[in-house]
């Protein structure tokens, strides 16, 4: 019976094996031996038999409890990106890229081999509790994450409306024994609606002096994100707006198409954005400015630190690479590999990396980051301050007194920047004017073949 059994478990793995793996078999290194699937198919077919047979806790080994769970260690083992999305895993994703899902509103990554805060969401749970980019996160649930994979912590955090999260985190500070501050909050998750574009306005004259400077704030990529910073800047252009400041700072990335179509808002149509490469031929690719609304040619500053990943990276890279933006701050956070969610019915799906991402001028971002023009770093004081003056949350005695002492240095010197670049661009106006007016008398002045004085020819 147990021989039987295995068989049909050999079988239908082989079958499986087959129909998941056909197109890739060509890519795969001539240096395999051409047995080693059929040796590694039968190994995995054997030890999940004796775990089904033997193991003493029989609710825990169904067939797909066992694939499900081999599935989840096996991409987990690449990258803290790949990832098996199961029913509810690949439900929350679709949610969130169409920016409302139930959760914490904190965005997660790993640095340093630590799991860490990148971006706490404004009017979300944890954003009103006050946690900030760069705190660790110690424990879930009181579950520590020391050997937690990037896939499973995301998981922990998740859970329904109304469902409650305790977090243990650790906040750096350099003077403070142990390297920081050890706290914890307890956080009720909601439902999310997440606006991408925030804060959009003009800066006080006590900032930006007699410029007319526009300020707007992405706080990440969505599908509504290209249409609300169309909204926000028409209503910056209305007001005069002479020079922008775009604020990256902290934002953890999202859709690579909305990325591309901020980008695009700002470049000549066709131009290339950003490209991939991967193994095979269909992963090199191109993206391309394809937005039929331009704005105008303004001069533009943008604002980056440690947190901006991803698309917010991309955006970055290609208004650098291609001379359309000043970079002001620190050197992002370097995660420039692309995740191909691929479904596989059933309401499972599959989050893989399958190439790395390339600016303009081919430099890669993966574990590298892109490095501002400016460099303007702050302390996590600092950082703090910035966060609060930004919240809407009503503050404590505490915080107000905190604020007061808010100077956002990195954005005085990116408004700084840009008055700098109108002042030099009035100036050569200037020196030009001249020239060309000087010109123009010549045109106008030459003869005729018969002697006469002739209109100047267009030219």
């Amino acid at each position: 019976m147990t021989r039987a059994r295995l068989t049909v478990l050999m079988t239908a793995f082989f079958l499986l094996n087959g129909v998941l793996g056909w197109q890739s078999w060509r890519s795969v290194s001539g240096a395999e031996q051409p047995n080693e699937s059929y040796e590694s198919t039968l190994l995995f077919a054997r030890v999940m038999q004796l775990v089904r047979q033997d193991y003493v806790d029989e609710s825990k080994v169904s067939y797909k409890d066992l694939t499900q769970a081999a599935l989840r260690g096996m991409l987990s083992s690449l990258d803290p990106h790949s990832q098996f999305l199961d029913e509810e895993s690949f439900q929350d994703m679709q949610r969130e890229t169409k920016g409302e899902f139930s959760g914490l509103g904190i965005v997660v990554g790993v640095k340093d081999g630590s799991l860490v805060i990148l971006s706490p969401m404004e009017d979300s749970p944890g954003g009103r509790a006050g946690i900030m980019p760069g705190d660790k996160i110690l424990k879930i649930n009181g579950k520590s994450t020391e050997k937690m994979t990037l896939p499973v912590a995301i998981q922990a955090l998740k859970g329904k409306t109304g469902e409650k999260a305790q977090l243990t985190l650790l906040r750096t500070i350099a003077s403070a024994p142990g390297g920081g501050n050890v706290f914890e909050v307890e956080l009720v998750r909601e439902t999310i609606r997440v606006t991408s574009v925030r804060d959009a306005k003009m800066l006080p004259a006590a900032m930006a002096g007699q410029d007319k400077i526009g300020y707007v704030r992405i706080e990440q990529f969505g599908e509504n994100t290209s249409d609300e910073l169309d909204h926000a800047l028409e209503n910056l252009e209305r007001s005069g707006m002479q020079e922008l400041v775009i604020d990256l700072r902290n934002n953890p990335g999202g859709l690579l198409d909305s990325a591309v179509d901020v980008a695009g808002k700002f470049l000549p149509p066709n131009v290339v954005i950003v490209s991939t490469k991967g193994r095979t031929p269909d992963q090199q690719q191109e993206f391309r400015a394809r937005t039929e609304r331009q704005h105008p040619d303004y001069p533009i500053a943008l604002l980056i630190n440690g947190y901006s990943a991803s698309g917010a990276e991309i955006v970055a890279g290609a208004l650098k690479d291609l001379n359309r933006a000043i970079l002001v701050g620190e050197t992002t956070f370097g995660k420039g590999s692309v995740q191909t969610v691929q479904p596989l019915g059933n309401g499972v799906g599959l989050r893989l990396t399958t190439a790395k991402y390339y600016t303009p001028s081919k430099k890669t971002i993966h574990e590298v980051g892109i490095a501002p023009d400016i460099e303007v770093p702050i302390t996590d004081a600092e950082e703090r301050r910035i966060m609060l003056a930004e919240t809407k949350r009503p503050l404590t005695p505490e915080e107000q007194a905190d604020v007061a002492k808010t100077q956002d240095r990195q954005l005085e010197r990116a408004v700084s920047s840009l008055r700098s670049i109108r002042i030099y661009n009035e100036r050569q106006a200037a020196v030009n004017a001249p020239a060309k007016t000087t010109a123009s008398a010549s045109q106008n002045t030459s003869k005729a073949p018969d002697g006469t004085t002739a209109p100047g020819a267009a030219r």
